[in-house]
C-alpha cells in the first residue's frame, strides 16, 4: 500500500506570516491575491506571493491562492488575469468557489473546491470531482463518519478538512445574513460577522428568553486530538482557519499541529508521511490554549451534539487562569487553576466578565505566587468569586517573537572511493527530495582512524537549510585528506545543488471544462442557492440541465434562507423537543438594534434556519 501523504495547511495574511508558518511546520499555506479572496482585509501583491512560493518550494511546501469569492459578470476578465498572475508567481493551486473559472482560458493549474461550495454530501462531492477538481474542502459541520462516506465516494479526489479556528454558525457559502442586513456579502469577502453580535431572543408570544446575548456565536474549533481518526476517515489535508490572524497566532497553532502530525506519523509504521520536507528545529514550545480563542469545541466530529455557543467568548477572552479569593485595593488573591500554559507573570493581560456580561480588562503589574497587583482600564470592578482569564500571555508572546524555530531538512552523506585519488560525496535528503553528488580528488590520508573521526566531525554539520550526517565512509581503500575548509566547501556545494529551482510548482494539470467527458459529469443534488453571478458559471449548470437562480447578491429573493445551521438555539437553551418531552419546536425571534430575524427549526434534518421576520409580532415582555 502506498504511503499516504498528510498536509498541514496554514493561513497566511501576508508573505511574512506565510514564511513563519512554513518555518513552524506547515506543508502548505493559503493566501489571497489583490482581490477575489474571501477576506477582503487580507489581500497581497503577486510580487509578495512570488517571494512566498520561492521560500515554500525550498521545502517542498505549496502555496494555494484563495480566489474563492463569487465573481460578477463584469469581473471575469480581472479574475482571469489574477489566475495568470498566480501561475506566474508559482502558486501550486487555486481554491475557488465560482465555477465560472472552469470556463476561462487559463493555463494548467490545480483547482481546489472551496468550502464555500457547500460540500457536505457525497452527491455534492461527486459533482465537483466530476468537473475536474483535485481537492475538495469539506464543510466544518461533518462527523468523521460523514468524512469517510464522502472520501469513499470520490476516491480520486483529495479531502481537506478544517481542524482549528473560528467557526461560522452557518454552512459556508450559504450565509446571506450580512448581505441582507448591510449589503456586505460573505460570499464577496465582506462579512460583518453578524453571528458575533448580541441578540434578544423571544418566543412569538413576546416572552423574553435572553437579552443581549451572542447566541449565534460559536466556540472555536480544535481537533488536534482527532487528526488520526480524520486521516483514517480519508482526510489528507488539515486546515487551520485564520487569514486575519497575526503572526504570533499562526506560529503558535501551526507548531502545535505540526508536532501532533509528526507524532501520528512516527507511530504509523510507514503508513503516513508529511507532504513536504524538513521540520521545525528549536524555538518556543507551543500552547494553543494560550492564544486567541472563544473557548474550544470538537463540534460534530464525533457525531454528537454539544454546547457549542461561545457565551461570553464572542470576541475571545483567553485562557482561564483562576478565581478571585479576596481583593484588597488593587491587589487580588487568586485560586489558580492547574495546568496553566505558563505561570502567571508580570505584564500579562487579564480580564473578567461582569455580572452584566461586560468584559473588563486589567494588566498584571506584579505577580507574587497567587497574588496579583493590577491596574485596570475603565469598567466594572472585580469581586470575589469572579473568574479571571488571561487575554495576553506576556512570556509566551515574547518567546514566540524572539525564539522562533528554524526549518531544517536532514540529509545523509555517503563517501565513496572511486579509484586512485578520486572520490564521490553524495547526499540524500529525507522525504523524497532529489539527491545530489560531487566528484573530487584528494590525497590519501595516512592515519585512517584519525581521518575517519575528522571527516565525521567536519562533514556532519549544517549548510543552508540542510543538516548533514555522515552515514557511510569507504570500507576499503584510502580515505581522503580533507582540510576543514575543503570539507565545508563540499558540504555547501551539495546544499546548493539540492536547492530546487525557483517557482516551478509540482502541480497536476486540471482538465479544462471543454475537455471534460460530459457523460461522466454528475449533476449536483443542490439546486438552489448556487451563488451563480456570471454567465460562465451559469453555462456549466445549464450543461447539466439546471437553470440556476441569480445569486442573492445580485437579486434578493424573499424565499432564500439567510442561514442554515447545524447549530440550534433550542438545543443550546435546553428547549429541543428531544431534550424536553412535550416541548414544541416553535419559531424564535431574534432582535438586534430593531432588526428582527426568525429562527425556524427543521427537526427532520436536525438543523436551524434563519429567515427574515416581518416585524409584526409582539415586542419582548
Amino acid at each position: 500500500m502506498p504511503v499516504k501523504k498528510l498536509e498541514l495547511l496554514a493561513p497566511a495574511r501576508n508573505k511574512d506570516i506565510g514564511i513563519a508558518a512554513i518555518d513552524c511546520g506547515a506543508d502548505a499555506v493559503y493566501i489571497a491575491g489583490p482581490s477575489f479572496g474571501a477576506r477582503e482585509a487580507a489581500g497581497n501583491s503577486f510580487e509578495d506571493i512570488a517571494v512566498l512560493t520561492d521560500y515554500a518550494h525550498r521545502f517542498g511546501a505549496k502555496v494555494y491562492l484563495t480566489l474563492n469569492t463569487i465573481i460578477y459578470g463584469h469581473e471575469t476578465e480581472a479574475a482571469r488575469q489574477c489566475v495568470l498572475s498566480a501561475v506566474k508567481a508559482g502558486c501550486d493551486a487555486l481554491i475557488i468557489q465560482d465555477l465560472g473559472i472552469l470556463k476561462m482560458n487559463i493555463p494548467p493549474i490545480e483547482l481546489h473546491a472551496s468550502t464555500q461550495c457547500n460540500i457536505r454530501t457525497p452527491e455534492q462531492a461527486r459533482w465537483l470531482a466530476s468537473l475536474g477538481f483535485r481537492k475538495i474542502v469539506l464543510a466544518r459541520e461533518l462527523s468523521s463518519a460523514q468524512i469517510r462516506e464522502i472520501s469513499e465516494a470520490v476516491p480520486d479526489c483529495e479531502i481537506e478538512c478544517f481542524v482549528h479556528g473560528a467557526l461560522c454558525v452557518c454552512y459556508s457559502g450559504q450565509c446571506y445574513l450580512s448581505q441582507y442586513l448591510t449589503h456586505r456579502s460573505a460570499n464577496r469577502g465582506c462579512c460583518i460577522q453578524a453571528c458575533r453580535s448580541l441578540y434578544d431572543v423571544m418566543e412569538p408570544s413576546g416572552k423574553l428568553l435572553l437579552r443581549g446575548k451572542a447566541i449565534l456565536s460559536l466556540k472555536d474549533l480544535s481537533l488536534k486530538d482527532r487528526l488520526l481518526c480524520m486521516a483514517e476517515a480519508g482526510a489528507s489535508s488539515f486546515k487551520i482557519e485564520g487569514r486575519l490572524k497575526n503572526i504570533s497566532y499562526v506560529r503558535n497553532i501551526v507548531r502545535a499541529y505540526s508536532d501532533a502530525l509528526d507524532t501520528i506519523i512516527s507511530g504509523s509504521s510507514g503508513k503516513y508521511a508529511r507532504s513536504s520536507w524538513g521540520s521545525p528545529s528549536g524555538g518556543f514550545s507551543p500552547h494553543p490554549e494560550a492564544t486567541f480563542n472563544r473557548g474550544y469545541t470538537r463540534y460534530f466530529i464525533d457525531g454528537t451534539r454539544g454546547k457549542w455557543n461561545s457565551g461570553d467568548y464572542a470576541k475571545g477572552i483567553g485562557e482561564p487562569v483562576g478565581e478571585i479569593i479576596s481583593i484588597r485595593g488593587n491587589s487580588m488573591k487568586l485560586r489558580l487553576y492547574d495546568n496553566l500554559s505558563t505561570p502567571l507573570a508580570n505584564g500579562d493581560g487579564l480580564c473578567f466578565v461582569s455580572s452584566k456580561g461586560d468584559v473588563s480588562g486589567m494588566r498584571a503589574d506584579t505577580v507574587q505566587g497567587s497574588t496579583v497587583t493590577y491596574s485596570q482600564n475603565a469598567g466594572h470592578a472585580p469581586v470575589p468569586g469572579t473568574k479571571i482569564y488571561r487575554s495576553y500571555n506576556h512570556s509566551l508572546e515574547k518567546a514566540i517573537e524572539n525564539n522562533p524555530p528554524e526549518r531544517l531538512i536532514p540529509a545523509v552523506l555517503k563517501l565513496e572511493h572511486r579509484g586512485v585519488d578520486g572520490y564521490r560525496l553524495s547526499a540524500e535528503a529525507a522525504g523524497g527530495r532529489p539527491s545530489a553528488y560531487i566528484d573530487f580528488t584528494a590525497e590519501p590520508a595516512q592515519n585512517r582512524t584519525k581521518t575517519a573521526e575528522g571527516l565525521q566531525k567536519s562533514l556532519s554539520k549544517r549548510s543552508g537549510i540542510f543538516t548533514f550526517t555522515v552515514a557511510a565512509l569507504p570500507e576499503e581503500g584510502p580515505l581522503p585528506f580533507l582540510p576543514s575548509s575543503s570539507a565545508n566547501a563540499l558540504r555547501r556545494d551539495l546544499a546548493m545543488k539540492m536547492e530546487p529551482p525557483a517557482r516551478v510548482p509540482d502541480m497536476r494539470e486540471s482538465i479544462p471544462f471543454d475537455r471534460i467527458d460530459r457523460t461522466k459529469i454528475i449533476p449536483p443534488a443542490q439546486r438552489v442557492q448556487l451563488n451563480c453571478a456570471n454567465t460562465l458559471a451559469r453555462s456549466i449548470y445549464n450543461s447539466v440541465g439546471i437553470d440556476p437562480e441569480p445569486a442573492f447578491e445580485t437579486e434578493q429573493s424573499p424565499s432564500t434562507e439567510l442561514m442554515r445551521c447545524k447549530y440550534c438555539i433550542r438545543y443550546e437553551l435546553g428547549l429541543c423537543p428531544k431534550q424536553r418531552h412535550g416541548e414544541k419546536a416553535a419559531p424564535l425571534i431574534l432582535i438586534n438594534n430593531g432588526r428582527r430575524l426568525k429562527a425556524v427549526f427543521d427537526c427532520a434534518r436536525c438543523e436551524m434556519v434563519i429567515i427574515p421576520d416581518d416585524g409584526n409580532g409582539p415586542a419582548a415582555e
